[in-house]
């Protein structure tokens, strides 16, 4: 939801070359006399092992103790870009489609492709809140709501998906259930800026309506 959805940095590990490592020999060529020269090894470059990728346990982890704002933004993208991969190349384009048709308002067509994204994978978080955000953008309320409960079912720290909640609940006008959605919005990410600005002010309203 929010911004999270649709501007992901997705970057791709880049992958190890495969190096073959091995006792090269060099051979000389004939001396005279028919001797051949003394076989001379090639020194050896260890190898290091790939980096192993990070889970989204990982990256959570990481997130919530990262303090320094533009850092916690990279983990924060490279957690939505790995809540966005759903292992299947044709889910994944289908997703790719209807963001595609999103962009180009035409709702119908990204509706059509996001649905069959989730049929064929009712268990894959990012494409429930890929719809919950388009829902978000054309209004639906309600059925945007009905999405992100889904997500949160599926992964309750889904941070997009809570940021979304908590901008359908300020713009109904609740602002009570809005700041506690924000305020579980921050346990996960505690460095955005944005938000602990959003918290603050709605508590400074919600504290001025009790007095």
């Amino acid at each position: 939801m929010r911004r999270f959805s649709l501007r992901l940095a997705l970057t791709l590990p880049l992958l190890p070359a495969l190096l073959f490592a091995g006792n090269v020999v060099a051979q000389a060529p004939e001396e005279q006399g028919g001797t051949q020269a003394t076989e001379m090894p090639v020194e050896q470059i260890p190898l290091r092992p790939p980096a192993k990728p990070k889970t989204v346990e990982d990256l959570l982890a990481e997130l919530k103790r990262e303090r320094n704002p533009q850092a916690a933004r990279q983990i924060a993208n490279s957690t939505m870009a790995t809540w966005s991969d759903s292992s299947s190349p044709t889910v994944n384009l289908l997703m790719q489609w209807s963001a595609k048709a999103a962009a180009e308002k035409r709702n119908a067509a990204a509706l059509d492709f996001i649905d069959q994204a989730i049929i064929l994978k009712p268990d894959f978080v990012g494409a429930w809140n890929q719809r919950a955000t388009l829902h978000f953008t054309m209004g639906n309320y309600k059925k945007s709501v009905s999405d992100i409960e889904k997500v949160l079912e599926l992964e309750p720290r889904h941070f997009g998906a809570i940021a979304g909640l908590a901008g359908i609940l300020t713009e109904r006008g609740s602002k009570d259930a809005a700041l506690k959605a924000w305020e579980r919005y921050l346990e996960v990410f505690p460095a955005d800026r944005e938000a602990q600005e959003i918290v603050a002010k709605l508590s400074e309203e919600l504290a001025g309506q009790r007095t």
